[in-house]
């Protein structure tokens, strides 16, 4: 069946600011979705209020609304086009509640809108949890014991009727907010309370918790024609009674035998084809019994593109969201082709050859009195993902992603060798059980104590075992006598050179050049959903130590764009959309473009955004084998947040060119005393300061300098540790606290500007014309964080004076410091002197708020001119400058309700939005300033 014809145009709705359980999954499913709809002639109409989202892009779609996800918002879209239907299913949880709350409201009926991709019965049949339960029991899908309770009298009825332990699931939430499992009375009280207040219609599910179960899931789409077809199978590492979202999780699934598999797929088609009639995607949890029973338990079933959907098409090179766009308006599966082959049908299911392990990224460290423990409710601020030929291979790989100072799984020192400290962390899970399992296993623990604790399956833990008995034969050798198998095994299994060079006692170079001169490389092998049995056409590769080199190098000019990773506070989705539009200037300068990253819920890991797309973590190793099979021109790293320019020193050392502002100058910047040095030198005012080694120094610079400091260690991200100290008692606790946590680091003393106002400018500038792209004042006094605060395009109310020091300071240092590119600055007012705070020659969290905000592509200008393609005043910059932009930051305190919500120079937002408002007088604006400009004083 072809196309509905009368679906001429479609509004999508976003899924706003990223929060914890809802991050940029969504930007990648929603930007799939727009761009599948508009292959088709479909005017694609989308609303979000996220500026640092590539969905809401001019190239994306027709027409963008970036105002708030409320009904207000949607009326007026409808007033303004004729909307034939709705796309609710890529915006997560916000876009389906305002989807319902728009239908509640009859705003569908009265503009005559169609919903498609889902319907509200299937919604609210998944949502409503009482409602869900007794269709299972009708269709014969077995579910936990369980009752909804909408009262604290009925919670404590359902408790004495199922005995604990329990789990207490809210309706209507995002990412587990307020689920928990609940092991006694006294607690059960407390979390019940939380988890009424949490769900927006104050209603829970009891169900007895099923500790120790195995939990997966599955990735469908279903068509008009009732077609259904199984995308991919999902394995979560961590036991039931740890969220999804929080659990690594392998694809495809390890431990599930055939016979079980056949049962779950049948389940979880009869339940897709229960909730609705509707044509889309769908994402099924189960849980199955870890006995030789293999009972299998529905937990639930989400009738949209979900978290794990971006996971599965990047697990799998199957794009969910563009073919679920296709089918809502009409398609059938076997209609549309596989993009990754090119000739086979969508219909075709996804063979893994291979194997994909996500490991969540965790930000504990922002929130020093949360609770760690995992649980029900989702606490992870992003994640990475591993390709490798065996689970050991993706395992490393994910590792050596997670920027956390570890070089993969074991083989770097760090293991921890308390027994009690070990056994109480494989109990209570945290960020780092993984490691511990692996330290348990090392120290002798039996397995039978960590599987009981753990309840991780028995051939997850042997993998691990196997890594440490390849360690302790790679230990008997040197460098000079180990044997060619032995390591070739090592790196076949994903250790890198640097873990071989720590069991070998030996430097990392070494162990890279004897690998080399035994002829053991890495080659590139393609995701083609298929397992080799089909030619695939998209160059999506992954890497591994086999014979065989899939990638070829061709001879055109290239560029190699550094990604940024997992995403975390301080470095987020707006550093994926500068790598996106980075990519997208290079090819249209003519060059062949090739992304690194290892973020699977990414545009910039999309297979058809890059000319080539490897799919490996930023990690030195990895980065530079690609550099020397592909040999660009050069790396852009100032895109890509600190991820990729804490490599510009190695690259630079190793003779490959950085595109746009050199190394010298990245490292001129983040060193204090140089760079005071190039300001004292240009006559520009900046804050008293010194640079101390330790807390003696410490206190004797603060009383050269005075109080109040503030307190930052040199090369962090997202203000990390930063903090405003009044005392030398203050003074020295928080240098000591540094110093054990970052025993390497520089500490920065700065005099802190008590009171003063605090600007920002971002500029593209060439070397030696300047174009400032905008000026932004905060709302809040200096000491927060500016990430954290609310800022305000252009200043509000910063005088002439005071704007021509900014402008005049901004072109200097730009100059100065022989910027190629983006470069951002921040300031202190005080008494109409304008202070630097500090500079980075790169692209900043603010370019994509004030690119939305005067609707310039400016990534796509300054990549040029890192390239050399371009001058700045090449371009003709035609900004529109109505009213004021306010960008809002936005927190996940749900999650972590006892920490200190207390903001300061450390950022700890996890996501932002943007405001317009004609003028000062808008009533939003008045009241947030009332509410924010004097928040120290408080």
């Amino acid at each position: 069946m072809p196309r509905d014809k009368s679906i001429r145009s479609v509004l999508i709705i976003g899924s706003g600011p990223i929060v914890i359980g809802q991050a940029c999954e969504f930007d990648y499913s929603g930007s799939q979705a727009a761009r599948s709809l508009r292959e088709e002639g479909i005017e694609v109409t989308l609303i979000n209020s996220n500026p640092a989202t590539i969905m809401t892009d001019p190239v994306v779609a027709d027409n963008v609304y970036l105002q708030p996800l409320e009904p207000e918002s949607i009326i007026e879209i409808l007033e303004q086009h004729n909307i034939d239907a709705v796309l609710p299913t890529m915006g997560g949880q916000t876009a389906l509640n305002l989807a319902i709350k728009c239908q509640e409201m009859g705003i569908w009926e009265e503009f005559g809108v169609r919903m498609i991709g889902v319907d509200i019965d299937a919604i609210e049949i998944t949502e409503n949890r009482e409602a869900f339960r007794k269709l299972m029991e009708k269709i014969g899908v077995p579910m936990a014991p369980q009752t909804t309770a909408k009262s604290f009298l009925e919670g404590k009825e359902a408790a004495q009727k199922f005995g604990y332990p329990l789990c207490i699931r809210p309706s209507y939430t995002l990412g587990g907010s307020g689920a928990a499992v609940v092991h006694d009375k006294d607690a059960f009280e407390k979390l019940l309370t939380r988890g009424l207040h949490a769900s927006p219609i104050h209603e829970v599910m009891i169900d007895k918790a099923l500790m120790g179960w195995k939990e997966f899931e599955l990735e469908l789409l279903r068509d008009a024609n009732d077609n259904v077809t199984i995308i991919c199978s999902i394995e979560n590492f961590d036991p039931m009674g740890i969220h999804t979202g929080d659990s690594i999780t392998v694809a495809p699934a390890m431990t599930l035998s055939d016979t079980v598999f056949q049962r779950m797929r049948n389940m979880a088609i009869k339940m897709m084809r229960s909730i609705g009639d509707f044509a889309g995607g769908c994402n099924v949890q189960f849980a199955v019994s870890p006995d030789e029973k293999e009972e299998i338990i529905a937990i639930e079933i989400n009738p949209r593109v979900s978290r794990s959907s971006a996971l599965a098409s990047k697990a799998t090179g199957y794009p969910i969201a563009k073919i679920a766009a296709k089918l809502a308006i009409g398609y059938h599966l076997d209609e549309l082709k596989n993009q990754i082959t090119g000739n086979t049908s969508a219909m075709f299911e996804p063979t893994l050859d291979y194997v994909i392990v996500k490991i969540p990224r965790w930000n504990f460290d922002k929130f020093a009195d949360a609770d760690r423990e995992l649980g029900l409710q989702m606490k992870s601020v992003g994640e990475v993902m591993g390709i490798g030929r065996s689970f050991q291979e993706a395992l490393q790989k994910a590792c050596q992603s997670l920027e956390i100072k570890r070089n993969g799984l074991g083989a770097d020192g760090k293991e921890l060798r308390d027994q009690q400290r070990i056994l109480d962390s494989l109990e209570h899970p945290s960020w780092n059980r993984l490691f511990h399992i692996y330290d348990a296993i090392k120290l002798g623990i039996p397995f039978k104590t960590i599987q009981e604790k753990t309840k991780i399956d028995y051939w997850f833990l042997k993998q691990i075992e196997d890594l440490i008995r390849l360690e302790r034969k790679i230990e008997k050798h040197s460098l000079e006598s180990i044997p060619r198998d032995l390591l070739f095994e090592a790196k076949q299994k994903g250790y890198a050179d640097r873990q071989v060079a720590h069991l070998l006692r030996c430097l990392e170079s070494e162990v890279y050049q004897k690998r080399t001169e035994l002829g053991i490389e890495r080659v590139y092998k393609l995701v083609d959903t298929c397992a080799a049995e089909f030619p695939a056409v998209t160059p999506y590769y992954y890497s591994t130590f086999e014979e065989e080199n899939e990638s070829v190098r061709s001879d055109k000019k290239k560029i190699v764009v550094l990604g940024s990773g997992p995403n975390r506070i301080g470095q987020g989705i707006e550093f994926d959309y500068c790598c996106v539009h980075g990519v997208l200037a290079a090819k249209e300068c003519g060059y062949e473009t090739i992304m690194i990253n290892c973020n699977p819920e990414t545009v910039s890991t999309d297979f058809d955004t890059a000319d080539k797309l490897y799919f490996e973590p930023v990690f030195w190793e990895h980065i530079y084998d690609i550099i020397r099979h592909e040999k660009p021109e050069g790396v852009i790293v100032q895109l890509g947040g600190q991820t990729a320019l804490k490599l510009a020193e190695k690259l630079s050392r190793y003779g490959i060119k950085i595109l746009g502002t050199s190394y010298e100058a990245l490292d001129l910047a983040e060193d204090r005393g140089s760079f005071s040095s190039l300001l004292r030198d240009c006559h520009i005012p900046y804050p008293n300061f010194g640079v101390v080694e330790n807390a003696e120094q410490a206190i004797e610079l603060s009383r050269e300098i005075g109080f109040p400091l503030l307190v930052r260690p040199s090369y962090v991200l997202g203000g990390q540790r930063m903090k405003i100290v009044i005392n030398e008692e203050d003074l020295e606790k928080t240098v000591v606290d540094i110093l054990r946590d970052m025993p390497e680091n520089k500490i920065l003393l700065d005099h802190f500007l008590d009171g003063a106002i605090e600007a920002e400018a971002d500029a593209i500038c060439d070397g030696k014309d300047v174009y400032i792209l905008g000026i932004m004042q905060h709302i809040e006094p200096a000491g927060i964080h500016s990430g954290d605060s609310y800022a305000v395009l252009p200043p509000y109310n910063l005088g002439d004076l005071v704007l021509q020091q900014i402008e005049e300071y901004t072109r200097t240092i730009a100059v100065e410091l022989k910027t190629q590119g983006l470069i951002n600055i921040q300031f202190a007012i005080k008494d109409d002197q304008v202070y630097i705070i500090e500079a980075n020659p790169r692209a900043s969290r603010t370019v994509p708020f004030i690119a939305k905000a005067y609707q310039e592509p400016y990534v796509n200008y300054a990549t040029k001119v890192m390239l050399g393609e371009k001058k700045v005043k090449d371009f003709n910059f035609h900004p529109r400058k109505e009213g004021y932009a306010i960008k809002i930051p936005v927190f996940s305190y749900e999650k972590f309700p006892n920490v200190n919500k207390e903001l300061g120079p450390e950022m700890k937002s996890t996501g932002e939005a943007i405001r317009f408002i004609k003028d000062l007088r808008d009533p939003f604006f008045r009241k947030i300033y009332a509410e924010r400009n004097l928040y120290l004083s408080k």
